[in-house]
């Protein structure tokens, strides 16, 4: 996801999507423990994906 799309999500759509994230990111990471993965740069865009969301919730409730 790209900045400008997060900014414009509510905070609970926010907590949705980063729970989905992290589900995604577990499933990825022991498909790749056990076979490797076709695209293994998907971890990586899914990692940061989250840490987006992350801080931009973060942000929120500190305003």
């Amino acid at each position: 996801m790209k900045q400008s799309e997060i900014k414009n999500l509510s905070a609970a759509e926010l907590q949705g999507q980063l729970s989905q994230l992290r589900k995604t990111y577990t499933d990825l990471k022991n498909a790749h423990a056990i076979s490797p993965i076709e695209n293994p740069l998907q971890l990586r865009t899914v990692r940061r994906s989250i840490a987006r969301v992350a801080t931009e919730l973060s942000k929120r409730e500190l305003q």
